[in-house]
């Protein structure tokens, strides 16, 4: 009899993992608790397939970027899905910049991120983007856009195809492991309405995968992994381009990142649909879920602030912490960090405000926010405990990740 493998998050890593067992030939089944795939960080991302400029080499993150990007790239080919390569351009507005500018490049370069170019001068950049500010930059012609939603039903269907299961409105409110194999216990819900009083079901497999992304530490609870790190929440708000304005953005334009910072700051993304959006910023959400500041859970927020790393965290990043909530309030201050990349922007050309997402943040005890990916393992169940931007881009290159290292060589612990 085939070992059953559950997988845990419906999510674009998880479903690339429950995909990749399943042309394996191997038994999945996929549990998710929400009515649909792609919910969360999946479906409320910017949709950008990244070149791999940002990320320290040796790291995981530069590692799978690079190997992902491409799997992206020839995965939307083989199903006929939008990808976009419509560029970045990493601009240094001032002289103050252009040291970390020169950083970006060297990384890039040794991420061999495909047919970088560095640019020189406004008139340079303005080749690239009409409406720029700035003195340099980077180019990254191969930066793309996709819809990573369609792309997680796309796999799921490959899943289903391959003989796997793919559940929705299961929610895993239990595991146990045994001699016999990991007893896990989801919590059904046909509607969202039921879900006051929803019925369980237990199911027995060899081994669990779980991608929980915001649940990811409360999952690994269950199983009694380390509680660190804890899954810090931080909701990016994005403005749409007034739609007879997107003209000013021809792909992407990015700032540099301040070093001293986890966030990459406000940029100019259009997307696959040709839509174009501003942002995102990071504030801290008042919930897991907490799309917006009407979403607020007490419970949550509580167990935040008493976690051991919250004094050394408002003590590093106070001053940002206060800078991107006023963004988030009052928006003459948020058009104020856009408008710095390009001048003809007007307050009135955010029309809107477009859907949240929430970024799972993994927070270690000391206060630090965790970089790169990390993987853990408690018996036959393997964790990922962080997966950052870009791991969408890096969704199908993490999966045979996962399954190399921790799966399919696993050896008795």
């Amino acid at each position: 009899m085939r070992e059953r493998t559950a997988i845990i998050g419906g999510g674009i890593v998880g479903i690339a993992l429950a995909r990749a067992l399943a042309l394996r030939g191997l038994e999945v089944t996929v549990f998710e608790k929400e009515d649909r795939l792609a919910a969360h960080q999946t479906g409320r991302n910017s949709g950008v397939v990244h070149a791999g400029l940002y990320y320290q080499r040796g790291t995981l993150k530069a590692q799978l970027c690079a190997a992902g990007r491409v799997s992206i790239r020839d995965y939307c080919a083989e199903k006929g899905l939008p990808y976009r390569e419509v560029g970045k351009l990493v601009v240094a507005v001032d002289a103050s910049e252009l040291p970390a500018l020169a950083d970006i490049e060297r990384r890039a370069h040794a991420n061999g991120v495909p047919h970088l170019a560095r640019l020189d001068g406004l008139d340079r950049l303005r080749e690239i983007e009409p409406h720029v500010a700035g003195i340099a930059a980077v180019h990254s012609p191969h930066t793309a856009a996709v819809d990573y939603g369609a792309i997680t039903e796309a796999m799921a269907e490959d899943v289903r195809g391959g003989g796997g299961t793919v559940l929705t409105g299961h929610e895993i409110v239990g595991m146990q492991i045994s001699p016999d194999g990991v007893r896990v216990r989801a919590a059904v819900s046909a509607r969202p309405a039921d879900r006051g009083s929803p019925q369980t079901v237990d199911q027995v497999f060899g081994r669990v995968i779980v991608c929980a992304g915001l649940q990811s530490d409360l999952v690994a609870r269950l199983v009694g992994a380390d509680p660190s790190p804890k899954i810090l929440p931080f909701r990016g708000e994005y403005w749409a381009l007034d739609a007879a304005r997107t003209d000013l953005v021809r792909g992407m334009i990015y700032p540099v990142p301040d070093p001293r910072f986890p966030f990459l700051g406000v940029h100019f993304t259009r997307g696959v649909y040709d839509n174009v959006h501003v942002g995102p910023n990071a504030v801290p959400a008042l919930a897991r879920e907490g799309y917006s500041w009407l979403t607020v859970s007490a419970k949550e927020t509580w167990e935040s602030l008493r976690w051991p790393g919250a004094a050394a965290l408002a003590k590093q990043h106070w001053r940002m912490g206060i800078d991107e909530i006023a963004g988030s309030l009052v928006k003459p201050l948020y058009y104020r960090k856009a408008r710095r990349f390009i001048p003809e922007l007007r307050m009135r050309d955010l029309s809107s405000k477009t859907a949240a997402g929430v970024r799972a943040q993994a927070w270690g005890r000391d206060g630090t926010l965790l970089d790169d990916f990390a993987v853990d393992q408690v018996g036959p169940v393997t964790l990922l405990r962080n997966a950052p931007s870009p791991a969408a881009t890096s969704s199908m290159a993490i999966a045979e990740h996962v399954l190399e290292h921790y799966i399919l060589a696993r050896t008795p612990e």
